[in-house]
């Protein structure tokens, strides 16, 4: 009976810090939630939300400029002497009192065809916006995909550190029983010491990094940093074959938002100059109000005047562009540079992004290959430590050439998992490159 009243104490106390024993539970995050949470909650991904949002916000206020638009006005005035009555319009000597109210309005019929451009660039605006959110969503994809392989790394390498921490410490137990029988030198007793305190220095330097791998990845999850988080461990890799390389890059000029953001950013200087061209021809708006008032200097009173000075007026305004001292030369010039450089910066756009493409594809087959060579190597260098610890075993090899063997068995083992992590990163990101998914 106590003991279910002390766990009843201890859950209410976890609930009144606002933390339930199931929170307290770690979560083991595989690549695939890690990239789906961090789509949702990353900061750079939601700034570029945003600035769609914007650009919408800003497509609505353009496609209004065909609406007429509407305004109201009052005044009151009080005048002494000589004056024009603002109600009759008529020339009088007297003390005035005057109530003026209207309602303004004016639609534009023609602007150079400059609104229906300015509605096409606003949509175009759109489009690009929601290009540069995809682009921010798939940055934070690989950079998700790049940290959440480097602690696959770490992982591995703590595995590694582990592993040779255990050997040591048996073979400095060896190595004192040696001693103590008097069939070593102390000298190869402390060169064992010293090779268990290395490791032990190593695998809390691999340990380290693994701790700061892990709190980056939190860092671009918006994670806090208390967060109980742990990596799911990799299954066996497979690796996909290495595409062709024009083949991934013809792939990504079609999938890549940023090289179809830069096709519209060239749409969007064209829209530029016809806005531009516009300027050169008239404009024609269509206006009307109505008004009506009171003066003190008739003899009716405030109602009957506003319905005896009630009037309604509709027009036509016409305005010719003659000369605006070369401002819509000089606009048209400059909208003519702006599609030049666009074009030029969606050219340097997709230059950069073969680069990037054959960095890659080079990359993984050279890290591919790095693979299959440093697999056979730590083979054969385990093969030779194996054989090392048997000859130390009976006496017919020193202490310092066991260390020897051992550390050139772990640094064939270091070099095989960076090189499978790196083959299996370029291999991903050609796979993203493609348009595919990316997944371990």
């Amino acid at each position: 009976m106590k003991k279910y009243i002390i766990l009843t104490i201890l859950f209410a106390i976890q609930f009144a810090q606002g933390q339930t024993p199931i929170d307290s539970v770690q979560k083991i995050w595989t690549l695939e939630a890690c990239i789906d949470y961090a789509l949702e909650n990353n900061i750079s991904v939601k700034q570029a939300e945003l600035s769609k949002n914007i650009t919408e916000a800003s497509y609505l206020a353009t496609k209004s400029l065909r609406l007429p638009n509407l305004s109201g006005n009052a005044s009151q005035n009080f005048t002494n002497g000589n004056s024009i009555d603002p109600i009759t319009s008529d020339f009088v000597s007297q003390q005035i009192n005057s109530t003026s109210l209207g309602l303004n309005s004016q639609l534009t019929l023609f602007q150079g065809n400059q609104i229906n451009n300015q509605i096409k660039q606003g949509k175009l605006l759109i489009d690009q916006y929601s290009l540069y959110e995809e682009e921010a969503k798939n940055n934070i994809t690989l950079s998700i995909t790049e940290s959440y392989i480097q602690l696959l790394y770490a992982k591995e390498n703590i595995l590694i550190a582990e592993n040779n921490l255990e050997v040591s410490q048996k073979e400095e137990e060896r190595a004192k029983a040696r001693l103590d029988a008097g069939s070593i030198a102390i000298k190869e007793y402390t060169d064992a010491q010293s090779q268990t305190a290395t490791n032990r220095y190593l695998l809390i330097n691999v340990k380290n990094d693994y701790a700061l791998q892990l709190l980056n990845l939190k860092q671009q999850l918006e994670l806090p940093p208390n967060t109980n988080f742990e990596i799911e461990d990799a299954d066996e890799i497979i690796l996909d074959i290495v595409p062709d390389l024009n083949e991934v890059y013809s792939e990504a000029l079609e999938n890549l938002p940023e090289i179809n953001a830069g096709k519209i950013n060239v749409s969007l200087s064209e829209k530029d100059l016809d806005i531009a061209k516009g300027g050169y021809l008239p404009t024609l708006s269509l206006t009307g109000s109505l008004g009506s008032g009171y003066t003190s200097t008739q003899d009716y009173n405030f109602t009957d005047q506003l319905d005896l000075n009630f009037n309604q007026r509709l027009g036509l305004s016409l305005n010719v562009p003659i000369f605006n001292r070369n401002k819509t030369k000089s606009e048209v010039q400059t909208a003519k540079i702006n599609i030049d450089k666009a074009k030029l910066e969606l050219a340097q756009e997709e230059k950069d992004l073969y680069k990037k493409i054959e960095t890659a594809w080079q990359n993984a087959i050279t890290s591919q290959s790095e693979m299959e060579a440093a697999d056979i190597a730590r083979n054969a260098a385990k093969e030779s430590f194996r054989l090392a610890q048997k000859q130390y075993e009976l006496g017919a090899l020193s202490t310092t050439d066991l260390i020897l063997s051992q550390n050139t068995y772990t640094n064939t083992e270091q070099n095989y998992i960076q090189a499978k992590y790196l083959s299996l990163l370029y291999n991903q990101l050609l796979q993203f490159y493609q348009g595919n998914d990316i997944k371990i």
